[in-house]
């Protein structure tokens, strides 16, 4: 099932030309560390995928520009659909931390890209699915067979849904693969446009009463993580500040984690859905922080294989190069 290099790679080579030999603007104005711990001149850019959720409440509290104003940073929020274009906004140097899913941290190691994984977010059971309308007459992954199906290029479920595809013994020329953003993809679900969509949450939740899940990671094996990067020069340059972030990220999770009630019914007001609903999301797709271990290290480094198998890639990665768990490891242990 050979593919030709896709989008995401030819953006990535495109922009590592264009910028390898640049600096972003705190590069320029070389911003020094001064006594007492502080930076001059530093602004870190943390990337989140839409307005809402845990960075919601983070960001509205300003508990990243406070934890970070006390070093003299100041913060910058950069909002994104998904996480190929957080890979390459890392690449340009415009974005120093990410949230995402697995699969592009693994097209973006093949590409060169300087990052680290630092942390796992979720665990990977629940959180991407391939989803179909709730009266649709498709009952199995073998039932997509000649079926229009929506994925976004480069994602977690782009991952997915070749790996289902190929655990069912299906090949990309038996789907109608259609390459789109999630919010290119809803109106055409609605409207009958494609016949099954390969998602993450939060759109699995808000697609509840109208759509059903076909396959997932806890009914097929195939587990999608999610992880936290970081930016491999900004991580050499300011270790105490990779760490402060994971500090500042755990303390957003034990809010959430002791606020449950408070939390639910936030997300509801702000996804527009019952509250029955988000807790269901939120079991879909618990917030974890924590060290990446051995157990998940393997089955990223299966789907990169995949992935090389495919052509989406175009070298073979050893993807326990980019983990790092130290700065998680000693976050938490500040944070007790």
């Amino acid at each position: 099932m050979k593919l030709k290099m896709n989008w995401f790679i030819a953006v990535i080579f495109f922009v590592l030309v264009l910028t390898g030999c640049q600096s972003n603007d705190n590069q320029k104005k070389n911003p020094a560390k001064a006594e007492g711990g502080k930076y001059e001149n530093l602004t870190v850019k943390l990337g989140v995928q839409g307005k809402g959720g845990l960075f919601g409440k983070a960001r509205e509290e300003k508990w990243f520009e406070d934890a970070f104003g006390k070093r003299g940073v100041k913060v910058e929020w950069i909002e994104f659909q998904s996480g190929p274009p957080m890979i390459e906004a890392m690449a340009s140097k415009h974005l120093d931390f990410a949230g995402m899913g697995n699969m592009p941290p693994i097209a973006a190691q093949a590409s060169g890209v300087d990052f680290k994984i630092i942390s796992q977010l979720l665990e990977g059971k629940n959180n991407v699915a391939i989803i179909v309308p709730e009266d649709s007459k498709i009952k199995t992954v073998k039932d997509l067979k000649g079926k229009k199906v929506a994925v976004t290029k480069g994602s977690n479920a782009y991952n997915f849904l070749y790996r289902v595809l190929d655990q069912e013994g299906l090949k990309e020329s038996d789907l109608d693969v259609i390459q789109l953003q999630p919010d290119e993809t809803q109106p055409s679900f609605d409207g009958g446009k494609v016949e099954a969509w390969a998602v993450w949450d939060p759109y699995i939740t808000l697609n509840t009463g109208k759509a059903r899940v076909l396959a997932d990671g806890a009914s097929t094996g195939i587990l999608s993580p999610s992880f936290q990067t970081v930016r491999g020069e900004f991580a050499s340059q300011y270790p105490d500040l990779v760490t402060l972030y994971l500090e500042t990220l755990e303390k957003a999770r034990k809010w959430e984690e002791s606020n449950r009630d408070e939390a639910y019914q936030r997300y509801a007001k702000e996804y527009r859905l019952p509250l029955e609903v988000v807790k269901g999301m939120q079991e879909r797709g618990t917030f974890i922080n924590i060290p990446v271990t051995d157990e998940i290290a393997k089955e990223q480094q299966k789907s990169a294989d995949f992935q090389l198998s495919l052509g989406t890639i175009r070298k073979k990665v050893k993807v326990s190069d980019v983990i790092d768990n130290t700065f998680i490891e000693k976050a938490l242990q500040q944070s007790k």
